[in-house]
């Protein structure tokens, strides 16, 4: 899945969609601005910082490259299966776990991975949630901050009071209004 980016010049959404996407709509609004523009993660809502010199096609290029994944020569080679994407990492744990883990058919490392996918499957809906309302909050920090109750639509936010949280936001710009929703409520739609 792409990640997508929203763009505002001031509080005016410019754009919205992947960054290669919405690159030239974001340099065309640069050479005339009068307020700054800032680009935001739709999936944390914090801002980025997109390099605006040269030209359209030098942004695409430079962002085509960035976008790259390394070479597999450059990658360092350790423990773990480097070529499955598997990763050592250290895990602190008391004896008792260890006992436990190692006890397991397949041993420690076959045991981890099956209850972390095992949570994954059963705690996805909240963790979607949680993420949800974190860019919303992350987004709505940076945008409305100073904007009328602001406190309050937090508040309403995080305790999942959608009828408040809507009443608290109707007179923030509709653009800001509109993005803040969207990146809270996407998923409850």
């Amino acid at each position: 899945m792409t990640d997508t980016y929203t763009a505002f010049e001031g509080l005016r959404r410019l754009a919205s969609g992947p960054l290669t996407d919405i690159a030239p709509t974001i340099k065309r609004a640069e050479t005339r601005a009068a307020e700054p523009i800032l680009i935001f993660n739709d999936a944390t809502g914090r801002a980025i910082d997109l390099d605006l010199r040269g030209s359209v096609d030098d942004m695409l290029k430079w962002l085509a490259k960035t976008s790259e994944p390394p070479a597999a020569a450059s990658e360092p080679r350790g423990r773990g299966r480097p070529k499955l994407g598997v990763v050592a990492r250290e895990v602190t744990l008391l004896p008792r776990h260890w006992e436990w883990l190692n006890a397991q058919p397949g041993g420690a490392s076959v045991a981890l991975r099956k209850l972390v996918e095992a949570a994954r499957r059963n705690n996805g809906g909240a963790d979607r949630l949680r993420a949800a309302r974190d860019a919303a909050y992350h987004f709505m920090s940076a945008m409305a901050g100073n904007l009328a109750h602001f406190e309050e639509a937090s508040r309403a936010l995080f305790a999942d009071d959608r009828r408040r949280f809507s009443s608290l936001i109707a007179a923030w710009p509709v653009d800001i209004r509109d993005h803040v929703v969207r990146l809270a409520y996407a998923d409850a739609a």
